[in-house]
C-alpha cells in the first residue's frame, strides 16, 4: 500500500446500515440484512469516488468488550494501528444505545467521524438531532446520512479524508470527577510503550479488569497491585463493581448529550409499531409466520415460477420458441393436424398388418425414428389395392389426456399421407432449442448424429445442465419473495418469534438466522452460526440447519410431487417436505440437547427490531443476483463436472464380457444401463437402502450423486430413466420415477432420506471448517445421514404396514426406532442440561 494511501474502518451496531453504506461507497455486492452477524468477517474495498481510501467494513458489534467473535474481530482490528480514521455509523432512530460504542470507539484515540445514518427517518418521525452540539460534545465530526437514500454520503468521505489525513484526536467526554481521577491515575501507571493516544482506552479497560487488556498491556507486578488497589477503593466508594461503574458513567454521559442535542417528537405510535401489535403478537406470530412462508413457496413453485420455469423447460431445452408467441396458433394448429395423420397411418398400418399385407418396411423406419423413410413405405403400401377395403378407427390424442377416435380408410390415409410435418420456422419468429442449435453445430461440424461425442455434449452436458437450469426461474421468483422479507424487516421479527420456541427446544434464536439463510443455499447458512457465542449452541446449529430445504433440494421436491400425485392438486407437498425440514430442527434440538455432548443453557439472543421499510432496489436486486449466481456458478462447475462423470459410468460398462461404450455395442438391450459402471456402483448401494422401499441400483445412484450436489438428484434421473432432457415438472419424468418404486411408500421415504440426509460436498466442506474438528465433523455427517435413513425406514414400513403390508424383522425395526425417537423427546430434561459450568454442576450436585 502506498504511503498516500488512507485506511477508514466502518465501524457500528448490527442493523445500522454498515454494509449499505459499504457498498454504496466501493460498488462492493456484500450481504445486507437486518440482523446481527451478517458481516462476520470484515471486509475491504477502495472508495470509487477516491482510490486512496480503503474502506474496510466490520463486523456489526454493540461494545468492544469481546465477548464475541464479532467484537473480538472489531476491536483488534481497531487496536491493531492500521486504521488512519474510524467512520462510526450510528443508528439516528436510535441515539441512546448507539451512542455507547461511538463513546468506546473516541476512547480508542483514533480519528473519527459519527455518520448519524437512517437521518430521513428522523425527519419523517418529527426528531431534530442539532449535529453542532453533538459534535462538540463529542468532540469529533458529526455527518447526518441516509446511506439508503446516498444523502450526505460525499460530505462524509471527504469528512473521513480530512480525519484521517489530519490524524485528530478526538476529546473523550469525560466521567465523574472521582472516576476521573482513578482513570487518570491508571494512565500514569502505564508502562511508556503505550501509546499516547491509547493509554485512556488500555486505562478505561484496566479499570473494568478487563482481562484481554490485562494481556495486553504489560504492567509491571506494582503497576498492577497499585491499580487493583486504586479499582477496589473506587468500588468500596461506589457500592458497585468497576465494570458497572464505567457503564453506568457512560450512559450518565450518554443521557447528558441527548439532552442538549435531541429534541424529540410527541410520542405517538409509529407504523412498525402499530404492524408489530399483529405479527408479533404470541398468539398470531407463528401462524402468519406459516402463512407467509407458505405463500412464498405456493407462488414460487406453483404460479407465477411454475410459468416460467415451464417456459425454460419446454421452450428453451426442449422444442424452442416463437418470439413474443407469433405464429405459435397456427402451428400449433398445424401440429394437431400432423399429429393426428401420423395416429391415423399408424392405425391403418396396423389394421392392414392384421390383413396380411407386409407393413415391415414402415415398422422398420418407425423404429428407427425415420419418419421420411416412414412416410414413404406407407405411401408404397397404400398403393397395394388389398387396402383399399380396410377400414379401422384411429385413436387421437388430445389435451388432458383426452382421446378421440376417428374412423381411417384407404381415401384417409392418402389425406394423412398428404400432411407433412411443419417447420415452425414457416410460421412465425422462430427460436430452436438450446440443444437443437448446438445438435446443429455439430453435425455441420462432422459429429456424428448418435454418435459418442454428440450424445456426451447433448445429452449428458446440455441434458444434465438444462435440467438444473430449467428450475432458476422458480428459484429467482423465491430468492426475490425472501429478499423482500428479510430486507423489509419482517424476518428479523420472525427471528424473534422463534427465539421464543427454539428456547423451548434447546436452541437460541439465533440458530434460526442460520436455518433462514439455509433456505436459499446451506453453505452460508452454516458460516452464519459463526455468530452464536455458545459452542454448543454452534455444533448443534450447523448439524441441523440443513435439513430445512435448501433452493438445490426444490427440485427433488417437485420431482416427489409428480411421483405421487401426478403434479394435480398438489399444492400441498412443498410445503409439507418444508415443514419435515422444520420438525426434524426442533426433533434434533429436544433429542441432542439431552445428551451430554449438547447440555448447556442456550445463548441469550439480543437483536435490535428495524423499523419497516420498502427495500431500496439496487440492494434487493444484489441480494437476488448474489444467490441465483451462487447457484449459477455451482451448476456450471460442480454439477456440470458430476453430470459429465455420471453421463460416463452409466454410458460405459461391461456387456458379454466387452468394455466399451455401450450404445455401440453388437445385440445390447435398450435399457443398456443396467450393464453400466454405475449401475454395479448402485447395486453394491442398494442393500442399504432395500429397507426404504428404494432397493434399486438407480435409486441408490441418485441418492449418492445427490451428496455431491443435490441439483444432482433430477440430472441423474433423466439419465438413468432414458429420458434425457426431461425435468421434475415432465410427466414423463414422473411416470418413470415412479416406475422405480414398488409403493408410494418408497417415494416419500426416498424423499425424507435425501432431503435429510449429509448435505452436498459444498456444505459439507463449510462444516469441517466450522466445526474446526474432524470428529465433530463425523458427528455431524453421520448423525444426519442416520437420522435421515430411519426416518425413511419409518416412513416406508409404516406406509406398508397401512397398506396391508406383513409385519416383518424391519417394520419390528422401525417400531423399535419410533420407540427411541419418542423416549428421548419425551423423558424430561435432565436438572443440569441448562447448566453449562462443570463448577456449577459439582455445586448443584454437592447441594
Amino acid at each position: 500500500m502506498s504511503a498516500s494511501s488512507l485506511n477508514v474502518a466502518l465501524a457500528g451496531n448490527p442493523n445500522c446500515g454498515k454494509t449499505t453504506l459499504f457498498n454504496l461507497v466501493t460498488g462492493q455486492n456484500g450481504y445486507v440484512g437486518n440482523w446481527p452477524g451478517v458481516t462476520v468477517e470484515k471486509k475491504e474495498a477502495r472508495v470509487r469516488a477516491d482510490h486512496q481510501i480503503t474502506v474496510t467494513d466490520l463486523p456489526g458489534i454493540y461494545s468492544l468488550s469481546p465477548y464475541s467473535p464479532e467484537e473480538r474481530v472489531s476491536r483488534d482490528y481497531l487496536m491493531s494501528g492500521v486504521p488512519d480514521a474510524v467512520v462510526n455509523i450510528v443508528d439516528a432512530t436510535n441515539l441512546e444505545r448507539n451512542l455507547y460504542l461511538s463513546l468506546q470507539i473516541i476512547e480508542t484515540g483514533l480519528p473519527t467521524v459519527i455518520a448519524l445514518n437512517m437521518g430521513d427517518l428522523v425527519e419523517r418521525a418529527g426528531d431534530r438531532i442539532d449535529t453542532k452540539a453533538l459534535s462538540r460534545r463529542l468532540g469529533c465530526p458529526v455527518i447526518m446520512i441516509s446511506a439508503l437514500k446516498n444523502k450526505g454520503v460525499d460530505e462524509l468521505i471527504a469528512e473521513a479524508r480530512q480525519a484521517a489525513t489530519q490524524k485528530a484526536r478526538p476529546s473523550s467526554p469525560a466521567f465523574d470527577t472521582s472516576i476521573e481521577c482513578v482513570v487518570s491515575r491508571i494512565e500514569q501507571l502505564l508502562p511508556a510503550s503505550v501509546a499516547a493516544r491509547e493509554r485512556r482506552y488500555w486505562a478505561v479497560k484496566l479499570f473494568e479488569r478487563d482481562a484481554d487488556a490485562l494481556t495486553r498491556v504489560h504492567l509491571s507486578r506494582d503497576s498492577a497491585a497499585c491499580i487493583e488497589q486504586l479499582v477496589s477503593d473506587c468500588e468500596r466508594d461506589c457500592s458497585d463493581d468497576a465494570e458497572s461503574i464505567i457503564t453506568s458513567e457512560r450512559y450518565a454521559t450518554i443521557a447528558h448529550i441527548i439532552d442538549d442535542c435531541l429534541k424529540r417528537a410527541p410520542e405517538k405510535m409509529s407504523v412498525s409499531e402499530k404492524i408489530d401489535r399483529v405479527v408479533t403478537n404470541r398468539a398470531l406470530g407463528l401462524p402468519i409466520f406459516a402463512v407467509v412462508m407458505f405463500l412464498v413457496y405456493f407462488i414460487a413453485v406453483f404460479t407465477v415460477g411454475k410459468s416460467a420455469t415451464d417456459f425454460t423447460n419446454d421452450q428453451i431445452f426442449d422444442q424452442g420458441w416463437f418470439v413474443l408467441g407469433q405464429g405459435r396458433a397456427a402451428y400449433d394448429e398445424a401440429a394437431d393436424r400432423y399429429t393426428e395423420a401420423q395416429a391415423e397411418i399408424a392405425a391403418f398400418m396396423s389394421a392392414a398388418d392384421e390383413h396380411g399385407v407386409d407393413v415391415s418396411a414402415y415398422n422398420d423406419a418407425m423404429d428407427a425414428s425415420d419418419p421420411a423413410a416412414a412416410a414413404a413405405a406407407a405411401a408404397d403400401i397404400a398403393r397395394d389395392p388389398a387396402v383399399s377395403q380396410i377400414k379401422t378407427t384411429a385413436e387421437i390424442p388430445g389435451d388432458d389426456d383426452q382421446v378421440s377416435r376417428v374412423s381411417v380408410d384407404s381415401a384417409t390415409l392418402e389425406g394423412a399421407l398428404a400432411v407433412g410435418e411443419p417447420d415452425p420456422a414457416s410460421f412465425g419468429p422462430w427460436v430452436p432449442s438450446v440443444p437443437a442449435i448446438v445438435g446443429g453445430w455439430l453435425t455441420a461440424g462432422g459429429t456424428q448424429e448418435g454418435g459418442l461425442v454428440y450424445a456426451l455434449l447433448i445429452d449428458g452436458v446440455i441434458g444434465g445442465l438444462g435440467a438444473i437450469l430449467g428450475f432458476l426461474p422458480q428459484m429467482v421468483v423465491l430468492f426475490i419473495m425472501l429478499s423482500f422479507l428479510e430486507d423489509c424487516g419482517y424476518m428479523a421479527r420472525v427471528a424473534f418469534i422463534m427465539d421464543r420456541v427454539f428456547r423451548r427446544f434447546g436452541l437460541s434464536g439465533k440458530s434460526f438466522i442460520p436455518m433462514l439463510i439455509s433456505s436459499g443455499c446451506g453453505v452460508p447458512g452454516i458460516m452464519a452460526t459463526k455468530t452464536i457465542e455458545n459452542e454448543k449452541d454452534r455444533r448443534m446449529t450447523v448439524m441441523t440447519t440443513t435439513f430445512i430445504p435448501c433452493g438445490a433440494k426444490l427440485p427433488i421436491i417437485a420431482l416427489l410431487m409428480g411421483a405421487l400425485v401426478s403434479g394435480t392438486s398438489a399444492w400441498w407437498i412443498s410445503p409439507l417436505f418444508y415443514f419435515l425440514g422444520a420438525f426434524a430442527v426442533i426433533g434434533s434440538g429436544i433429542m441432542l440437547k439431552k445428551t451430554r455432548l449438547f447440555r448447556g443453557r442456550p445463548t441469550p439472543f439480543v437483536m435490535e427490531l428495524p423499523t419497516y421499510h420498502m427495500p431500496a432496489v439496487r440492494s434487493w436486486a444484489l441480494h437476488v443476483w448474489e444467490r441465483c449466481w451462487s447457484f449459477i456458478k455451482k451448476a456450471g462447475t460442480i454439477i456440470f463436472a458430476s453430470t459429465v462423470a455420471v453421463w460416463f459410468l452409466s454410458n460405459f460398462g461391461v456387456y458379454h464380457g466387452a468394455f466399451g461404450y455401450l450404445p455401440d455395442m453388437t445385440g445390447i438391450p435398450e435399457e443398456f444401463t443396467d450393464y453400466s459402471v454405475l449401475a454395479g456402483l448402485g447395486g453394491a448401494l442398494g442393500v442399504i437402502f432395500a429397507p426404504l422401499g428404494f432397493g434399486s441400483w438407480q435409486a441408490a445412484a441418485m441418492s449418492v450423486t445427490g451428496l455431491i450436489a443435490k441439483e444432482n438428484v433430477v440430472a441423474t434421473a433423466g439419465s438413468l430413466l432414458h429420458i434425457s432432457g426431461a425435468t421434475e415438472s415432465d410427466p414423463s419424468m414422473w411416470s418413470a420415477f415412479s416406475a422405480m418404486f414398488g409403493t408410494a411408500g418408497g417415494v416419500l421415504a426416498f424423499g425424507a432420506f435425501n432431503l435429510l440426509c449429509a448435505p452436498c460436498f459444498a456444505a459439507m466442506g463449510t462444516i469441517r471448517n466450522q466445526m474446526k474438528s474432524g470428529r465433530w465433523t463425523a458427528i455431524a455427517l453421520g448423525y444426519e445421514c442416520g437420522l435421515a435413513w430411519v426416518i425413511g425406514l419409518i416412513v416406508n414400513q409404516m406406509y406398508l404396514l397401512a397398506t396391508g403390508g406383513e409385519i416383518g424383522a424391519w417394520t419390528v425395526i422401525a417400531f423399535i426406532a419410533i420407540a427411541a425417537i419418542a423416549y428421548q423427546l419425551l423423558k424430561p430434561m435432565p436438572k443440569d442440561a441448562f447448566l453449562d459450568e462443570p463448577v456449577l454442576v459439582e455445586a448443584v450436585a454437592s447441594a
